[in-house]
């Protein structure tokens, strides 16, 4: 029977690979379960995965080139996530050994986190349940309605294409800035980032992280704000000069910010900047829902079942490369 590490640690499994998933994935094989931390250090993750043939990973389980030399039985790395930017892909093709992914199934869970905030922003909501938590009388000032206000959407993908319509459904005027939307956008306006930027009471960093974007969010971006405009990172940290973003909560050049990412481990948003007091953070939780979840972590399943039948799986990356497939698919006959 055919071994398979899940890398993910307790918490991860009770957050993103539920029972549903866990049961199917053990009917295709024998599941090496990780009793720990999720294995940031390659060493820690090649000792777990010693004997394996298929490693499931999370998002938090680098692996460079040397977990790769250090495994001659891995035939396949199947990442829960969209991101596999921690994978020497290029070093799996050497070795022969399958990489993929996940496709998203966020859209839904990460365009109602961004209304959220864009509401609470509005309304101080956050602001004034927190000063009744502490006992005090919160300030009544006067708030704003998202109807008739525009949202600058950076980055048309599979978010992007889900928060558009509900944006609209508001009566919001949406724009969008993106050079190449892996998304269609219809009849939204699309506008140079700058425009974009100048426009928008509403600004949401959906952009992938690349060598192209990162710092796109800089301090020459953050001036072409309204000062009464807030920005919304869903995205990456990286896309985010954060040295620049509080500058520009320091002196007010925008009204404020909403982040779900940052620099921190994990994409977690920078604690010292979550703090601010015109920050409104969360620790990387918009796409965990239950469905987002199940969604990604049952492509993983999917793509284990596709590899032991000797198919093609879904969302493979380097399938030409993957030389070491066939042996697996011979001993699950």
């Amino acid at each position: 029977m055919t071994t398979i590490l899940l890398t993910h640690s307790p918490l991860a499994r009770e957050n993103y690979y539920g029972d549903a998933a866990l049961q199917a994935l053990r009917g295709l094989g024998e599941v090496r379960l990780n009793p720990g931390a999720d294995p940031t250090d390659p060493a820690d993750l090649v000792r777990l995965a010693r004997g394996c043939r298929i490693i499931v990973s999370s998002r938090a389980a680098a692996a460079p080139a040397q977990v790769f030399e250090a495994l001659p039985d891995l035939v396949a790395f199947c990442r829960v996530a969209v991101d596999i930017r921690n994978i020497d892909v290029d070093a799996a093709s050497r070795h022969g050994v399958l990489v993929t992914h996940a496709t998203p199934g966020f859209g839904a869970s990460v365009s109602e986190w961004i209304v959220g905030v864009m509401i609470d922003a509005a309304r101080g909501i956050s602001r004034s349940a927190a000063a009744y938590w502490r006992g005090e009388a919160p300030a009544i000032v006067m708030g704003r309605e998202l109807r008739g206000a525009t949202l600058g959407i950076i980055g048309h993908g599979h978010i992007g294409g889900y928060l558009a319509p509900l944006a609209r459904a508001l009566g919001m005027r949406v724009t969008v800035s993106d050079p190449a939307p892996a998304q269609d956008p219809g009849d939204l306006p699309r506008l140079p980032l700058e425009q974009l930027l100048a426009e928008s009471d509403y600004v949401v960093c959906l952009a992938p992280a690349n060598a192209h974007t990162a710092n796109l969010i800089d301090a020459a971006a953050l001036r072409r704000m309204k000062r009464g405009a807030f920005f919304i990172n869903a995205s990456r940290g990286e896309l985010v000069d954060e040295d620049a973003l509080r500058l520009a909560l320091d002196e007010g050049w925008i009204a404020g910010c909403a982040m779900d990412v940052g620099r921190a481990q994990d994409q977690m948003p920078t604690p010292a900047l979550a703090g601010h007091p015109r920050v409104i953070a969360t620790p990387h939780i918009g796409g965990l829902t239950p469905a987002a979840s199940a969604h990604q972590a049952m492509d993983s399943v999917n793509q284990v079942r596709a590899i032991l039948r000797g198919e093609a799986p879904p969302q493979a990356v380097n399938l030409d490369s993957a030389t070491r497939l066939r042996s697996l698919a011979e001993e699950s006959r």
